[in-house]
């Protein structure tokens, strides 16, 4: 298999457009095998472009269907979205079609645009292919909000949202305890250090249990000596976490997207405007969304 999300959902529609010998799904999918698709991610366009360079690389099952012509990242109907101005236009076009974008968890980039302009419409369909992390875009949608926030607008949510976990670039728990399994020599000790708290906890008295390996789930400065000679573990030094210290790098990281989203607001705003045919109050809303923002920065600068 290709290695990559894009590359690996390019993949399977690529093997959906193939199949020619059953009438049925040929005709229940109907739309679906003639629509575009677009990936609309300039890393994922970048990043596809080095698995074309290199696919003396990839698995003989695919070197042999490429060298039959089959080659999974060149079909019919496949285009890259170079530009900001292509990708605008992907929301301009009411052809069905399947747009593949990021970022993973709706927080940043062009995926936040094909939201406002699609996460209303119930033809739509919202397929997350990762995980979600807490307080993100991503997570509200996938868990149910029947409105959010984009771009300062509120949207209804009524595509049709879906999720698939079998895309995600980590192992899940089973996955994780096969690893552990594999060792012919098992480990004496494991630590955990990635991961939200609460499925730690869970993997950790699980690997306790089924394995009986003893686990250590390090908290936030912890430092600890490991004696192999004497099997002891023990935790030398911690240092208390400072929260102005996380405070200060979620403002950081928090005026980082604020960048992004005004960069984005720029372009998407001036080209409204210059549209010919927009009606005058649609002009004085977006004239007084603007305002607001700029009340917004300047009680933020002023404190």
């Amino acid at each position: 298999m290709l290695c990559g999300r894009t590359q690996e959902i390019l993949y399977e529609i690529n093997k959906l457009k193939e199949i020619k010998d059953d009438d049925e799904f040929r005709r229940k999918y109907k739309t679906l095998m003639k629509s575009n698709v677009y990936v609309d991610s300039p890393l994922a366009i970048s990043a596809t472009e080095v698995f074309r360079e290199n696919t003396n690389l990839f698995e003989e099952q695919i070197q042999e269907e490429i060298m039959r012509g089959d080659n999974p990242l060149e079909f019919p109907g496949l285009k890259f979205t170079q530009t900001a101005d292509e990708s605008k236009a992907l929301n301009e076009d009411q052809t069905p079609s399947i747009i593949i974008s990021a970022s993973g968890m709706c927080e940043v980039g062009r995926i936040k645009h094909h939201l406002k302009h699609n996460l209303w419409n119930p033809k739509s369909t919202i397929l997350f292919v990762g995980y979600q992390a807490p307080g993100t875009l991503g997570y509200s949608i996938v868990n149910g909000a029947k409105k959010v926030k984009i771009l300062g607008e509120e949207i209804a949510v009524n595509a049709r949202i879906e999720y698939i976990e079998g895309y995600s670039g980590h192992a899940d728990q089973e996955g994780l305890m096969n690893f552990i399994y594999s060792f012919i020599n098992k480990p004496k000790h494991i630590f955990l250090v990635h991961g939200e708290a609460e499925a730690q906890n869970i993997l950790a008295e699980k690997i306790e249990q089924d394995t009986k390996i003893s686990i250590t789930v390090p908290e936030f400065g912890e430092t600890y000596e490991i004696n192999g000679i004497e099997e002891k573990i023990e935790m030398t030094h911690k240092i208390e976490r400072r929260i102005t210290s996380a405070i200060r790098r979620e403002v950081i990281d928090r005026l980082e997207k604020l960048k992004e989203e005004i960069k984005d607001m720029d372009s998407y705003v001036r080209q409204d405007i210059s549209d010919d045919k927009l009606k005058d109050e649609d002009i004085f809303r977006i004239n007084e969304k603007i305002k607001d923002l700029e009340k917004q920065i300047i009680q933020v600068i002023e404190g």
